[in-house]
């Protein structure tokens, strides 16, 4: 199975390559891309000597260009594909059916990935995006359990990736509008979802309180530690009883599961973490890579201390292992 890596930074990218990522996945510094933060991503120069280093060592290039395009803004998004696909990119990683149109008419020969963001979760979906517009690949949402994945698997005629380490979004990617409530920034549109410039943390007494925008998402005790907030993993009083409502602050960590995913049909793993550091990168993915060659009885050693580089410090199977509230 392929090992798709995250990269912000021409540094982080450089240091997934290294560290034996066989494909490496970014985006332009613009609203195109679902990671549109300051201080991150690609200039057009900085993805062509990117992607010719990646070249140089075997690795591919992935752009994700998995926004929603704003209308009469259209040209914004085609001319990403076309820089994108100028430059060399092994597959464009599209949410918008409208920009998939595009990459089949006008770039008929370039690999097109289905983004996790058009939240493409069942047959039906899947076979039409594949039919529409020839598909190469689906990038499953995280709500989905093994057996939903293989039951897929078997009625498709495309390749399917998912994310098994890292952020853990607990929504049917491109559904949410959450952050949008909440800040006014989307990240379906924007590329934004619970933007750091909304961010705010105090002390109240012996409490850590975190907000966004307007809204106390969570309290934490002195010695707890404090994931980022995000209304999706805030603790809350719900139906008489306080705690998380959707999902702990946590990240995804699945690769316990490596081999039942390869069973299920799964081709590739994505790491999320675009937003990180280059250490942060290199020690996933070099500790990934390892993994995936370990037998199952030493991977639980090589990945236990990815925890104190995980949110809160701790890690989940998500879907793969418990049911929803």
């Amino acid at each position: 199975m392929e090992l798709i890596c995250p990269a912000g930074t021409p540094a982080s990218f450089r240091e997934a390559v290294d560290a034996g990522a066989d494909v490496v996945y970014c985006g332009f510094r613009d609203e195109t891309n679902a990671r549109n933060f300051p201080g991150l991503n690609f200039t057009r120069k900085e993805l062509e000597q990117s992607i010719a280093y990646a070249q140089s060592k075997g690795t591919q290039t992935y752009v994700a260009l998995n926004t929603f395009m704003r209308a009469g803004d259209e040209i914004v998004w085609y001319e990403a594909v076309d820089d994108a696909v100028r430059l060399g990119a092994d597959a464009v990683i599209v949410a918008d059916f409208g920009l998939m149109a595009y990459v089949a008419e006008y770039h008929p020969r370039q690999r097109l990935h289905v983004s996790v963001q058009a939240s493409a979760s069942n047959v039906d979906a899947i076979n039409f995006l594949v039919d529409a517009f020839g598909a190469k690949r689906v990038v499953l949402p995280r709500i989905l359990t093994i057996p939903d994945i293989a039951r897929i698997a078997r009625q498709i005629t495309c390749e399917i990736e998912v994310f098994v380490f890292g952020g853990l979004c607990v929504m049917a990617e491109g559904r949410c509008s959450l952050s949008s409530y909440a800040t006014g920034k989307s990240p379906n549109m924007n590329g934004v979802c619970s933007p750091a410039s909304h961010v705010r943390y105090r002390q109240d007494g012996n409490d850590l309180v975190s907000e966004l925008g307007d809204y106390t998402i969570n309290r934490f005790p002195d010695g707890e530690a404090a994931g980022y907030p995000t209304l999706c993993k805030g603790r809350f009083e719900v139906a008489g009883q306080y705690g998380y409502a959707f999902e702990d602050p946590v990240s995804l960590d699945v690769m316990d599961h490596i081999d039942g995913l390869r069973e299920a049909g799964v081709c590739a793993l994505k790491i999320e973490g675009r937003q990180r550091g280059k250490a942060y990168v290199a020690e996933v993915v070099s500790t990934l890579r390892r993994t995936l060659s370990a037998d199952s009885r030493s991977r639980p050693a090589l990945i236990h201390r990815l925890k104190l580089l995980s949110e809160g410090q701790q890690t989940t199977s998500g879907a793969y292992e418990k049911r929803w509230r």
